[in-house]
């Protein structure tokens, strides 16, 4: 894809993935920031993500001074001149999404796509002030965004279904695996069943049914493995409907329904043990090991991609 080029509005952790990401495709990547520390921030954060590749043996040295060598950063949304799609990674604030959208549809060509990485606002609420709808859809990746190949696509109500093909194939050509929604819900896909196992993961922790480390073995060792191979509908079909409604008959009454945020959540606001930047969650992670922590974290993703080949 070299002579090609892309954008990415936002500087944060996903902004820096997608920036490593859409370089180590063969882009010419424009990083658009509110401030020069901000974008010089994100560009120490991509030279991190390709430090890691090279320690993975994915990339060379020489590799990563070449991925790196295609991404500039500023703050002139000007610099999206003559970008194929822009993809913006700013704050969850929809009044910041619009105005930088705004700026963004001010730089690009009437042709450029442009997609929004929020993994909570509707596409429809994100969309409805822009000139040309029809151009834009959600693209919500996951993180690490560079590794992990998830990216689900939510159109509009007035996206052009022909553009969402396009969005579609262009994202598979960065190697990516996208699911594309036809209704636009809140959550998306995967963050609704994610919060459907932190809700009934947190109610079995609180009531006292098993503990932080023995439910995350369960997970790693059953859930994670099976699901990790097939599919959650085809182990289900597997399984057959006869056996799966007897087991639901039995196990729904007592699953959790809470509507509210799960009491253990509540305490550990009040006293400040928020999670892992923090130092104390549901686990001490000042007895954790960092860096075993963060390459558990990526290693199922360091072979979703052949870096080399780019």
């Amino acid at each position: 894809m070299e002579g090609r080029k892309a954008g990415v509005a936002g500087t944060g952790r996903i902004g820096a993935g997608l920036a490593t990401l859409l370089a180590g495709n063969g882009f010419s990547v424009a990083v658009v920031g509110r401030r020069e520390s901000s974008v010089t921030r994100c560009l120490a954060m991509v030279r991190e993500n390709l430090d890691d590749l090279v320690r993975q043996g994915l990339l060379t040295s020489a590799d990563r001074e070449t991925i790196a060598g295609r991404i500039t950063g500023g703050v002139d949304y000007g610099s999206f001149t003559g970008c194929e799609m822009v993809m913006e990674a700013v704050s969850e604030e929809i009044a910041v999404k619009r105005s930088v959208f705004q700026q963004i549809e001010a730089a690009v060509e009437e042709q450029t796509m442009l997609v929004s990485a929020t993994s909570a606002i509707p596409a429809a609420v994100i969309s409805e002030h822009l000139r040309l709808p029809r151009r834009f859809a959600v693209a919500h990746p996951f993180q690490p965004s560079h590794l992990l190949p998830l990216i689900e696509l939510v159109p509009g109500p007035k996206t052009d279904p022909a553009v969402l093909a396009q969005m579609k194939a262009w994202l598979e050509a960065l190697g990516r695996e996208v699911v594309v929604l036809k209704k636009d819900v809140p959550g998306f896909v995967v963050n609704r069943l994610a919060q459907a196992l932190f809700r009934e993961a947190l109610y079995l922790v609180g009531q006292g049914v098993v503990t932080p480390a023995d439910l995350d073995k369960a997970v790693k060792y059953a859930v994670g493995m099976r699901y990790a191979n097939i599919g959650l509908l085809e182990y289900f079909d597997d399984v057959g409907f006869a056996l799966e409604a007897e087991i639901a008959k039995s196990v729904y009454p007592s699953l959790c329904s809470a509507q509210e945020i799960a009491p253990i959540v509540r305490q550990g606001l009040r006293d400040g043990a928020t999670g892992r930047s923090a130092g104390r969650g549901l686990y001490d992670w000042t007895e954790k090991d960092e860096q075993d922590y963060l390459k558990r974290k990526n290693a199922a993703f360091y072979g979703c991609f052949d870096w080399k080949q780019r």
